[in-house]
């Protein structure tokens, strides 16, 4: 065993499961923590950030557009608070996120005396915001707390985790055993009596449709297979897209969804809460609902399923594959008709949201096949929601129900940070990205080339429109004083360009992704953005609504 510090302990044990890269905010808790770092050279990569939510958005990206742990450390206190947003987001998201946060001296737990950030029940509080959290209290507990941290990450529904240690312990010294790579539990053994209810439903079924969330996206190859099977069409919100690729006839966005939902018969919904659906659209005897979803706690949430189904998903739906062998009508293409609904969708979409649409479609011209999209709570990201095409899961990086205004360009540093080699577009209001303008400079310094796209009406759009319309006009606080984003950009040393136009981004964009640094793309809006809601607050259109 080596003689190890309570922070060396923390770092060899993130190296040995798999952990390479490190986002975090140094902080008299973290001296030792960031010494460790720098004691394992390059064999574990250091971004740091200007504010603790910059770190933690960033291990948010890296986590969702790859499927690993994001992991980031901070300060206790202020600098964890800090953080939460981030964590909300992950939480709400479903991404495995690690958060390192360090914790007053040991001799100080719990006794309040107002040591240097030092807040009551820190592990009591944030363990309401992930799925498990503890306190390292010696070296030598270290790894196995570490593994028991990536068990959680690794098993079941990713939710983020936190570990903590107070400040002494992580420079204290002892003889400490590592731990070997640590594996998740066994996955849930398929129930093959609900298997056969579910093909029973699916097979006999006239009109059935898919709906994915993120619980399917290491289950691509599956969820197609079932519904060229039925052919049946599959939709995704957010979260879901790119599950079966845009481009594909059975692949439905949310507004085709909708009008597909009024009249199916039978509903698979795989990893996700379908809130909207069963909340809004409506549930009536008529329409038989499948669930399948890791946690036990979903299948039966907002309604009870006619089969309820806890498992993995791909070895659920490996499993359903085979029992519709022998329940599954024989079928024709729907191709024709789907592509038909499609296509009207698409023009319904283009007459009613045309500028947002025009910008997309550059966007989307421009970024490659395999380039990441990262949106925000703004006109265009609301629009990007069932207006910007995907070819593969975790390509459309979003803020899910949280709705973090201004979680999308820091979030775009961890997604480059984990995908040097592809592009990415990051979109922003000038609302939304001056919640982490201070990121240029993070940008600046790793040389992160993500390329931002500023819409500035100088407004919050959403908030300027329901004064006008819901309360007769009267304005307040909405209206925006920006700076010159173009000099802003410039002044950390970054590329600054500004548009007016669609056509005239296309060239931006191109000018940005020749240059390997990070670029701000202003987008001047002189007139409100149409309103993207018709597609998304859509109508009851069946029986009861699940409450």
């Amino acid at each position: 065993m080596a003689q190890l510090s309570g922070a060396q302990a923390i770092i060899k044990s993130l190296l040995v499961n798999d952990v390479d890269t490190i986002f975090a905010l140094p902080g008299g808790q973290l001296d030792h923590l960031f010494d460790a770092i720098y004691g394992e050279g390059d064999r574990i990569r250091l971004i740091s950030s200007r504010h603790e939510q910059g770190v933690a958005y960033m291990a948010y990206g890296y986590a969702k557009s790859t499927g690993k742990v994001g992991t980031y450390a901070v300060v206790p206190g202020p600098g964890l608070l800090n953080s939460t947003g981030a964590l909300c987001t992950a939480w709400a998201n479903h991404a495995r996120v690690l958060c390192i946060s360090g914790q007053v001296p040991s001799t100080s737990l719990g006794k309040g005396y107002g040591d240097l950030h030092e807040i009551k029940d820190q592990l009591g509080l944030i363990r309401h915001l992930t799925k498990w959290a503890e306190r390292i209290d010696r070296p030598q507990d270290a790894p196995a707390i570490v593994g028991e941290a990536f068990r959680q990450l690794r098993s079941g529904r990713p939710r983020p985790v936190e570990i903590e240690m107070p400040m002494d312990v992580m420079g204290q010294k002892l003889e400490v055993e590592l731990q070997d790579f640590t594996v998740a539990d066994e996955k849930p053994s398929v129930d093959l009596d609900l298997i056969k209810d579910a093909a029973t439903i699916l097979g006999s079924a006239k009109r059935p449709m898919i709906v994915v969330g993120s619980g399917a996206q290491d289950a691509c190859e599956e969820v197609l297979a079932i519904a060229e099977a039925l052919q049946a069409p599959v939709m995704a919100k957010r979260n879901g897209k790119g599950i079966v690729a845009s481009d594909h006839y059975l692949s439905a966005n949310l507004p085709m969804g909708h009008r597909l939902w009024a009249d199916a018969d039978a509903v698979l919904a795989v990893g996700t809460r379908l809130r909207m659906p069963l909340c809004m659209w409506g549930k009536d005897d008529d329409l038989k609902l499948v669930r399948v979803d890791i946690d036990p706690t979903e299948v039966s949430k907002i309604c009870e399923p006619e089969a309820g189904i806890v498992g993995d998903a791909a070895d659920v739906l490996t499993a359903l594959s085979r029992e519709l062998d022998a329940t599954n009508v024989a079928r024709s293409s729907r191709k024709d008709e789907l592509q038909t609904l499609k296509a009207e969708i698409d023009a319904d979409i283009r007459a009613t949201v045309a500028p947002q649409m025009a910008y997309l479609e550059v966007i989307r011209e421009a970024l490659p096949d395999d380039g990441i999209f990262v949106d925000e709570v703004t006109q265009v990201g609301f629009t990007s929601w069932y207006g910007f095409p995907v070819s593969k899961p975790r390509q459309h990086i979003t803020a899910g129900y949280q709705g973090t205004l201004g979680y999308g360009f820091a979030t775009a540093l961890g997604v480059v940070a984990a995908h040097p080699d592809k592009k990415v577009i990051q979109i922003s209001g000038d609302g939304g990205f001056m919640f982490n303008v201070q990121e240029l400079a993070s940008a600046v310094q790793y040389r992160l080339p993500v390329t931002t796209i500023i819409f500035n009406d100088k407004r919050f759009t959403n908030v300027q429109r329901q004064q006008k319309e819901w309360f007769g006009g009267r304005v307040i606080a909405s209206d925006l004083h920006n700076p010159d984003f173009v000099k802003l950009a410039e002044s950390f040393g970054a590329l600054g360009l500004r548009v007016a136009d669609p056509s005239s981004l296309k060239s931006a964009i191109a000018t940005a992704f020749a240059q390997n640094g990070p670029a701000i793309i202003e987008v001047t809006v002189d007139e409100f953005f149409p309103a993207p809601w018709k597609f998304i607050m859509m109508p009851q259109t069946r029986g009861g609504v699940c409450s």
